[in-house]
């Protein structure tokens, strides 16, 4: 009996050469029984849809992964800089696609007031999830833990991030996760794909490739506004105590975290293992 994965391959590359016939190419399906087993299908199917991807525009991206790619579908915004791509560039094909957001308490008061524009204007259907224990209650009991070295740092994002993202995609039993995140933006994405797969869940990056430049163009198309701090030098928003104007330090890598490193964890975490 064939693995279950390998008929969502099939179904996947003939959504894929369905949208973008022209660029169509034969896949090989001579392999040996054995070898294709469920980690090499996987492979082969990301490979495979990943090329594909590279060449569609990315409404493309994102209309072939609702209508093929398994429920639930959500899209996870930070609300930061560039956030207002994203949330219009996905709500225009699947307008109620809940969209997640992570409020630590720690947000700027600007971040706060930009979430509450944009829910009304696109009519976001918002799902906030937050850490268990309240901020006032961690720094009671911990301290300011963003302070206290890269361990400190690590414990925090974990508690206040990372924990409730992972009960987000639990409890809503996500199938396909939408992400604004671009190889531009910092080091540790250069190599991010369109497509990520693991434990039978869906990562999409629709824009993974897109540059500042093509995020200014859509966001002056469609009429959209940068997160207000943008205009002065924040190009990399998150917690108030731990993001700083590009002015204020050498490198984007420092503009977060103190510089200690560059990525919260959200977008490290292991699909397979919620």
């Amino acid at each position: 009996m064939r693995p279950a994965f390998l008929f969502g391959v099939s179904r996947m590359n003939a959504a894929l050469n369905d949208v973008a016939a022209a660029l169509a190419e034969p896949v090989d399906t001579a392999l040996d029984a054995k070898a294709y087993d469920e980690e090499t299908s996987r492979e082969h199917a990301l490979e495979h849809c990943n090329r594909k991807f590279a060449a569609l525009k990315a409404d493309q991206r994102v209309e072939w992964a609702l209508e093929n790619l398994p429920g639930h579908h959500v899209l996870t915004s930070s609300f930061g800089a560039q956030a207002a791509v994203s949330l219009h560039l996905v709500t225009q094909v699947s307008p109620n696609i809940p969209v997640l957001l992570i409020d630590t308490g720690y947000l700027f008061p600007e971040t706060y007031r930009f979430i509450d524009e944009l829910t009304a204007h696109m009519k976001l259907n918002l799902k906030v999830f937050r850490a268990q224990r309240s901020p006032a209650w961690q720094e009671a009991r911990h301290g300011q833990r963003w302070n206290q070295g890269l361990e400190g740092l690590e414990a925090y994002n974990q508690e206040n991030k990372v924990e409730p993202m992972r009960r987000a995609l639990r409890e809503l039993e996500v199938g396909t996760w939408f992400a604004g995140i671009r190889r531009n933006q910092a080091e540790s994405r250069k190599a991010i794909p369109y497509l990520e797969w693991a434990g039978g869940r869906w990562k999409v990056h629709p824009i993974a490739e897109w540059t500042d430049r093509d995020v200014h163009r859509y966001l002056t198309k469609h009429n959209l506004p940068y997160h207000p701090l943008w205009e002065k030098g924040y190009v990399s928003i998150g917690d108030h105590h731990s993001t700083k104007a590009l002015h204020e330090v050498g490198t984007l890598e420092e503009t977060r975290f103190n510089g200690l490193k560059r990525e919260c964890g959200i977008h490290e975490i292991n699909l397979a293992d919620l």
